[in-house]
């Protein structure tokens, strides 16, 4: 594969994130563009889509440490939290499924709307495709700008598991990396699945990770 060095890009372009770090290829370049040039939507409403593991909430957290914001789960929101939203320009609201308060959700959209503010939302699904029984609710999502987080590509793929692997410890050869990324599910959740099963497999066996034992996670 080229440039198996991935590039770790932040969003003041410092180096002294660590955690925070954000690799970005051609599966979500699309999305920290757009975010970088904030204030400057066509929209007020963001919506952020992607499976599990695909990094929505590291680029929200990343997102409020350069412009700012209240950041909140879905599942946490609450009527008294509509008061503490409003010193803030940016509302971030996570992981919008079913169970989201429909009613308070459609109040905050109005909200954020009548004072000129923006609201980013992240979801699995594209939030037009949630489907809310609030019919004024489902309306009100066509306003969003839909932003999907595209599954990784092979560039993407390497870097997340070099990453992980180096943060627990973990030596391998680039090359079983390149083999394993050909024969993994291209998901975010098939990868980290992946880096689960051989950072479990060092621990046991006290030993470099080989072909033998790539094989064996891989069910080869």
């Amino acid at each position: 594969m080229s440039n198996s060095d991935q590039k770790i890009i932040n969003f003041d372009h410092e180096k002294n994130f660590n955690d925070e770090d954000y690799y970005i290829s051609n599966a979500n370049k699309h999305i920290y563009d757009l975010l970088n040039k904030w204030p400057n939507w066509e929209k007020n409403f963001l919506n952020i889509s992607g499976e599990k593991y695909s990094g929505k909430s590291h680029l929200m957290n990343i997102f409020i440490k350069r412009f700012g914001g209240f950041q909140i789960n879905c599942k946490n929101f609450k009527n008294d939290d509509l008061m503490k939203l409003k010193n803030f320009k940016n509302i971030i609201l996570e992981d919008i499924n079913k169970e989201i308060d429909e009613k308070l959700f459609f109040t905050l959209i109005n909200t954020i709307e009548q004072d000129d503010r923006y609201l980013i939302t992240t979801s699995k699904l594209p939030i037009v495709n949630v489907d809310f029984d609030l019919i004024d609710l489902k309306s009100r999502t066509k306003n969003f700008l839909l932003q999907n987080i595209e599954k990784p590509d092979d560039e993407l793929m390497f870097a997340l598991i070099l990453k992980n692997f180096s943060d627990r410890q973990i030596f391998i050869d680039r090359k079983l990396i390149e083999y394993s990324i050909k024969r993994i599910d291209r998901s975010y959740g098939k990868i980290f699945e992946f880096i689960y099963k051989i950072d479990e497999m060092s621990l046991k066996k006290k030993k470099p990770i080989n072909l033998k034992i790539i094989k064996e996670i891989l069910g080869e």
